[in-house]
């Protein structure tokens, strides 16, 4: 492998895979002998996502609550932002 640095101009390379010197019965082989043992852990927040996005979860009366209070000025008050400030000073404190 040959580093050149970010100025060095390269010229046209072939479309062909260098990095596959052999393709044949020994790679099957190879993969067929060898064992992997792969096992999965999902964290309690990734949980809670996937049973929200298979469940639905989209409450379209307090969507519509939400969007009138927005368009009619009155979503955001200070208790609001005072919780959300004291959240975000929580999170990054």
């Amino acid at each position: 492998m040959n580093i050149h640095g970010p100025s060095h101009v390269h010229g046209p390379h072939s479309i062909n895979a260098p990095h596959v010197p052999f393709r044949g019965q020994a790679a099957k082989a190879d993969a067929q002998t060898t064992a992997v043992d792969d096992h999965l852990t999902i964290s309690a927040a990734a949980e809670a996502a996937i049973q929200a996005a298979e469940a639905g979860g989209i409450r379209q009366d307090v969507v519509g609550r939400i969007r009138s209070e927005i368009a009619a000025g009155t979503y955001e008050t200070p208790e609001k932002l005072d919780a959300a400030l004291d959240r975000l000073l929580d999170e990054i404190g």
